[in-house]
């Protein structure tokens, strides 16, 4: 089921107990319903559900008259939409939580980045001269809120984008006025009887999307690097071997890094650690699984257990005191198969309330007081731990590979600059750049699909950027690792590794910071010498085991972004050969950048070094 051993070792173990997992769930939906893996199921309003093909004898429109392509295109942007609005909202939390950094020291935040803070500041037309930083940071935090409610202008961030591209979204009329201004429409435009024209359908989901991007998800980027600190490259482990069988257990699991911030915190508190040595521990490990593993990694250099499909896998270790929960992503069998341990789930979101757990209510206000309480009931839950099997898989990496930490490893502290990366294009070390991101899916082997695709890739002398579950997918297989580029890189990448001392995969963060990206893409065309536009770089997205409508938001705004993006597993489009040719061809036309999909890793490959 998994290129991973740990992953494979403990489903053999919970088959023998009787215990169910994701990937026994996905065996039971089999076969799955061929129209809603076309697209071509329409449940949008109750004269239907509404399931047609796209020609032969079947029924050919819905009840309302509606044709393949308007249904492919209605199902897709909804996705968008749902995407856009999940990062969007984690942008919104991020806002709040600086505001509250600012007008409340009591509340355990602080500004960690200010020179981060003066460069966002700038973006949304801040003053920053002779005020102090707390000043400076509300305001910032105030101004990045309205960019949610706005109804008329443009989302603040639009403007890092290159001047060719920022012209070409004004002319299609698609930059965002306001992040939930945009998901409103998408879902008004795609209710019943509203919009049937599949184009018109998707210039808005691409508007929706860069709502996303340039939006929601880039605000929760450079929000957070202000509060928590810009990533730089440190070390750390992966997989479920950082599980200790000495000390308390902490998982934390999710996406917004406000509460595992302060869990961090909680966690290196000297009296929570006798508290635990009271209680027969030797201490607390913290660890995380999904991004909010990739958050406390790229800041703290804490272990990360496991990607999205391993949560279950980590409480069936019975290692696990205690695992919490904020949004996005956690699997609501969670509070069964803990039943079967001695693991409590706990969560914090109104957002994200699951029956079987249990609510610690988290505000901004008082985090820190709320995640002590939550390290104080995993420590006294140490006592009822059974038998533990911990898997001994555990990999090193090197991670924290943000825009900023990318400018000072190429051109050092007075010279800091892309130039070198264009140069090496230029000259041909490097053939490219490639983003491989997003999800695990259990429709297919677990993690192969991200390891082939990138191991083939940085072989041909591209250089691989990525973040998410991707990302840890290829640090348990040892990809980010600078040791790694001499023996499995290309001669001209591995030169260029050896001499920077880096990977050749960089860890960049979470799913929200795939924004990274768009800024590192617009840094590559401002330094010049390798085109005017994000269309005319060498480079390429790829999503090798997407799940997520949030996949689908972040692949439609790399296309809208002009770059050629590939996704692996399958997409919701094949029920409609026109809706296909718009996006895997007609695109390229309207954005230079087009979606495509392939299941099959190599050659997702070979399609990605061809266009590069």
């Amino acid at each position: 089921k998994s290129a991973d051993r740990s992953v494979n070792y403990l489903l053999e173990k919970t088959r023998d107990k009787g215990l169910e997992t994701v990937w026994e769930r996905s065996e039971r939906q089999q076969p799955r319903c061929g129209f809603g893996e076309s697209g071509v199921c329409c449940r949008i309003c109750y004269m239907g559900p509404c399931r047609i093909v796209a020609s032969g004898r079947g029924r050919r429109i819905g009840v309302c008259g509606a044709k393949a392509e308007n249904i492919v295109a209605r199902n897709f942007a909804r996705m968008i939409a749902a995407g856009a609005a999940a990062h969007g909202d984690h942008g919104r939390e991020a806002a709040k939580t600086l505001l509250e950094a600012a007008k409340n020291p009591a509340s355990g935040y602080s500004i960690k980045d200010a020179n981060k803070l003066n460069k966002v500041a700038s973006v949304l037309g801040v003053e920053t001269k002779d005020r102090e930083k707390e000043a400076i940071a509300a305001e910032v935090a105030e101004r990045a809120l309205r960019n949610f409610g706005q109804q008329e202008g443009e989302v603040s961030f639009i403007r890092l984008a290159p001047e060719t591209r920022q012209a070409l979204w004004r002319h299609l009329n698609i930059i965002p006025r306001g992040i939930d201004r945009e998901i409103v429409e998408m879902m008004h435009r795609t209710n019943m009887g509203v919009d049937h024209d599949h184009q018109n359908i998707m210039l808005q989901a691409a508007r929706t999307a860069l709502a996303d991007g340039w939006g929601g998800s880039m605000m929760a980027t450079e929000l957070q690097d202000i509060l928590f600190g810009t990533p730089s490259p440190l070390r750390g482990q992966v997989n479920l071997g950082v599980l200790s069988e000495k000390d308390v257990n902490i998982v934390v699991h999710g996406h917004e890094p406000a509460l595992s911030e302060m869990l961090v915190l909680a966690a290196q508190d000297k009296q929570l650690i006798d508290l635990a040595k009271s209680k027969g521990a030797q201490g607390i490990n913290l660890a995380g699984i999904c991004c909010t593993a990739n958050e406390i990694l790229l800041r703290h250099g804490l272990p990360i257990a496991g990607n999205v499909l391993q949560q279950e896998l980590a409480v069936s270790t019975g290692a696990v005191e205690a695992m919490i929960v904020d949004v996005q992503c956690i699997m609501p069998s969670l509070p069964d198969i803990s039943k079967c341990f001695h693991t409590k789930l706990i969560t914090t979101s109104s957002k994200a309330v699951i029956e079987g757990a249990k609510h610690f209510k988290f505000s901004e206000k008082n985090a820190l007081q709320t995640a002590k309480e939550i390290v104080k009931e995993a420590i006294a839950n140490f006592p009822n731990r059974g038998k533990v099997d911990i898997p001994r898989e555990k990999m090193d990496l090197v991670a924290g590979f943000s825009h900023e930490a990318i400018n000072y490893m190429l051109g050092g502290k007075f010279r800091e600059s892309y130039i070198p990366l264009n140069d090496n294009v230029i000259n041909g070390r490097i053939k490219g750049v490639a983003a491989v991101v997003g999800c695990s899916n259990p429709k297919v082997i677990h993690d192969q699909c991200h390891v082939s695709l990138v191991e083939e890739l940085i072989a041909n002398d591209i250089l691989v950027v990525q973040t998410g579950c991707s990302a840890i997918a290829c640090a348990k297989a040892g990809f980010l690792t600078p040791e790694f580029a001499e023996k499995h890189a290309g001669k001209g990448l591995a030169e260029v590794c050896k001499a920077v001392g880096m990977p050749p995969v960089l860890h960049s963060g979470s799913c929200v910071d795939n924004s990274r990206v768009l800024i590192a893409l617009s840094e590559m065309v401002k330094v010049g010498g390798l085109g005017k536009d994000i269309s005319e770089l060498p480079v390429a997205g790829a999503a090798p085991e997407w799940m997520s409508e949030k996949a689908i938001a972040i692949g439609q705004y790399f296309v809208s972004s002009g770059v050629f993006t590939i996704f692996g597993v399958g997409l919701p489009v094949k029920g409609s050969e026109i809706f296909c040719q718009h996006i895997f061809e007609e695109f390229e036309n309207i954005f230079g950048g087009m979606w495509a999909v392939e299941p099959e890793p190599r050659k997702m490959a070979a399609m990605i070094i061809d266009h590069i």
